[in-house]
């Protein structure tokens, strides 16, 4: 399985890789641009990820600007909705307008409010069938 963790703030990709590099091969985005690109190249190498996570708050394009076209891109590559890939918005913005905007807007599969818990994590991954 092969996931994008998307995040500006180190710590927490040490923490999200290390959580997930058991189950998932791992790519890094340290910002909302890298997020599309490292997108972008991983279906032009035949190689989609099956799951990312994407932090809200990140430098030049926020998670949710980025989801939003990583789901524009889907669409332009006619990839069928059953095969999107599973994106999991994760912040510290737990108030309900930036839920809500997460799912009616941006179109996220999941939302994971830090503080990031193994629990939590893997709650989540369950619930996208993405980890058994």
């Amino acid at each position: 399985m092969r996931c994008l963790i998307a995040e500006d703030h180190l710590l927490s990709r040490r923490v999200l890789k290390e959580l997930l590099s058991p189950d998932f091969d791992c790519d890094i985005a340290v910002n909302g641009r890298e997020a599309i690109d490292s997108f972008v190249l991983a279906h032009e190498a035949k190689r989609p990820y099956d799951v990312i996570l994407m932090d809200i708050m990140m430098p030049e394009i926020d998670g949710m600007e980025a989801l939003k076209s990583v789901r524009s891109l889907e669409k332009k590559m006619q990839i069928p909705s059953h095969l999107a890939v599973k994106v999991i918005m994760i912040t510290a913005l737990g108030d309900p307008h930036t839920v809500i905007k997460s799912f009616n807007e941006c179109e996220a599969d999941s939302f994971i409010v830090k503080p990031l818990t193994r629990h939590k994590l893997a709650t989540e991954l369950r619930k996208l069938n993405v980890l058994k």
